[in-house]
């Protein structure tokens, strides 16, 4: 699985190393050598997993779908981005994580406080 595009649809058959990749970024990764260039690819559909071969010297706009399940492998990639978030359960059943930002009555009233009633009762004594 391809980390670094995330609706790969095809895997391609690196011509140097003859090992299946589902980006340029994945076999720069595993592999030292570069990428050789060619046009004869090899690609596996990732839908019914079957390979088949391409020549990009007479690539055609029907040449974008799997010739076996006709699975439209030239879309547009969708790139991970990152998010910033939190994780927790449904708001709308759980709110505890939320936070109230209604004001709250000031109430300063502890218990080494007294009113001046009180302290007025003390002081008499």
């Amino acid at each position: 699985m391809c980390k670094h595009i995330l609706n790969v649809q095809v895997s391609i058959r690196a011509p140097c190393c003859k090992e299946w990749y589902d980006c340029v970024e994945c076999h720069a990764e595993k592999q030292t050598h570069k990428l050789i260039k060619t046009m004869e690819m090899a690609f596996l559909c990732k839908k019914c997993r079957k390979a088949f071969y391409k020549d990009m010297e007479k690539y055609e706009e029907s040449d974008e779908f799997c010739p076996y399940c006709d699975n439209h492998y030239v879309i547009e990639a969708k790139t991970p981005q990152a998010v910033v978030g939190f994780e927790g359960e449904d708001a709308r059943i759980d709110a505890r994580m939320l936070k109230d930002e209604r004001i709250k009555p000031q109430n300063n009233h502890t218990v080494f406080t007294m009113d001046p009633d009180e302290e007025a009762a003390l002081l008499d004594f």
